[in-house]
């Protein structure tokens, strides 16, 4: 029998959340190219926001880290999110008419207060494979995304103003970020008790359910 991984078990646990985000409207809309700009501008200013606070994840779990491995790259993410994911909502919030300072001000959605909240509490309260398990569902699944995008329409790319969202997530170094983050989980995990991976298993799964819930958000542009 092949044992499977902590994060292959994770996976697992939320197959059935993670099979509805390639068939929801917002995300077919960027793959086919006619999104609703006003929607994808929502999402845009909204995505930004929960940036900062799944940045504070990744500071915090920094601080919960037991060793300099990991506290480097908890703390290397929270680098690789400012001065690079933010770079791509920042072109795009240009495209938009958006200034940072506008995005910064905006008010947050339920939503995303509710899913930004959940995981600053875990990544307070718990240890460092907990946080890792509330960062991982959203790093992981918009790379599952996007090449899920390219497999159904192989232009998605090449769209004069989604390619490059799809381009972003589906690239090389973002999976390559991915895999160490998928290493970083197994390892923090190796000897956890089946009552421990149980627990990661209901944050992984919470986190996929709101990672849903903000692409209903923003498709219905919810306050």
């Amino acid at each position: 029998m092949i044992r499977m991984t902590t994060t292959e078990k994770l996976l697992e646990a939320a197959k059935d959340i993670w099979a509805e985000y390639n068939t929801h409207p917002f995300v077919k809309g960027i793959g086919d190219g006619s999104l609703d700009k006003e929607k994808f501008k929502y999402y845009m200013i909204q995505d930004y926001l929960y940036l900062i606070d799944y940045t504070r994840v990744f500071a915090a779990g920094a601080a919960k880290a037991k060793d300099m491995e990991t506290m480097r790259l908890f703390a290397g993410y929270t680098h690789a999110i400012l001065d690079g994911e933010m770079d791509i909502h920042k072109a795009y919030m240009e495209r938009l008419g958006i200034i940072p300072e506008e995005a910064e001000a905006a008010r947050p959605a339920l939503d995303n207060v509710s899913y930004t909240s959940y995981m600053l509490r875990i990544a307070y309260e718990e240890g460092q494979a907990e946080v890792a398990a509330a960062i991982l569902s959203c790093a992981l699944s918009y790379e599952v995304i996007a090449k899920k995008l390219i497999e159904k329409n192989p232009e998605a790319p090449n769209h004069p103003f989604y390619g490059e969202w799809v381009r972003g997530y589906a690239s090389d170094s973002y999976h390559d970020e991915n895999v160490i983050l998928i290493s970083l989980m197994d390892r923090l995990t190796e000897g956890y008790s089946k009552k421990q991976l149980e627990h990661l298993k209901e944050i992984f799964t919470l986190c996929s359910r709101y990672e849903k819930a903000f692409w209903d958000m923003a498709w219905e542009m919810r306050r």
